[in-house]
């Protein structure tokens, strides 16, 4: 069963074995993950560079490059804390301590159930939310570390408080969120500046700024409860 919150978040898939790499893609695509493919460490620096993904599945032997070495790149060289989780036929304890001191997020041994990596993936994106790189849906794609919000390529100019609006909406895909929530989700534990009253203010501001890209209407108004971003 799809959890509507994971909805558009981006997953790539490094590994060198392109029937576990369908197999993947299959289960993932089916919960609602955006989802690219690498089959070697060349290509999987190329598509992360490229992708920003949410999370990584990362095969630790892989062709040109090992996962090892994609690992240390993504924690050293790009100083990324995007989300890893580590593919590897090495069950041993020293394995697996190496894996995390590398900075893998998890770490699953082949042969593995696809439903139960399924299940680590969904935990691992859930805990990690904030460091998710890039969240698509048709056609709009947002990219929170960089400040970016797309729609069919072109970019929204936001005030970074309408950012902050749009970042929630595509994080509760399809969920109804009432101004409560949403402060809640903005500030968190932060003092606020902005009242429940004065939220529907913004919200018109960013509904006509996507309104001025595109035709559809992707926040919309649930009447006596509060507002919904509309993925599909």
């Amino acid at each position: 069963m799809t959890t509507k919150s994971l909805i558009g978040k981006t997953v790539l898939v490094v590994e060198d074995d392109p029937k576990i790499r369908e197999l993947l893609k299959i289960y993932l695509t089916k919960e609602g993950y955006e989802v690219s493919e690498a089959g070697n460490g060349t290509d999987a620096k190329m598509k992360i560079e490229e992708l920003d993904p949410c999370i990584v599945i990362l095969d630790l032997m892989l062709p040109e490059i090992s996962g090892e070495e994609i690992c240390r790149w993504i924690r050293e060289d790009l100083k990324s804390m995007m989300p890893i989780i580590m593919l590897t036929a090495k069950a041993s304890e020293k394995s697996r301590i190496q894996g995390f001191k590398l900075g893998a997020d998890d770490y699953v041994v082949k042969p593995f159930s696809p439903g139960e990596l399924m299940g680590r993936v969904e935990a691992v994106l859930r805990r990690t939310s904030s460091r998710c790189g890039k969240l698509s849906f048709t056609g709009f794609t947002i990219k929170p570390a960089k400040g970016q919000a797309l729609i069919n390529g072109e970019q929204l100019e936001l005030t970074q408080f309408e950012f902050k609006l749009l970042h929630t909406f595509m994080n509760h895909p399809d969920q109804v969120l009432s101004r409560e929530q949403i402060l809640t989700f903005i500030y968190q534990n932060n003092e606020r500046v902005v009242s429940d009253r004065t939220i529907d203010v913004h919200i018109k501001h960013l509904r006509e700024k996507i309104k001025e890209k595109t035709p559809k209407d992707y926040i919309q108004t649930v009447r006596g409860m509060g507002y919904k971003f509309v993925a599909i």
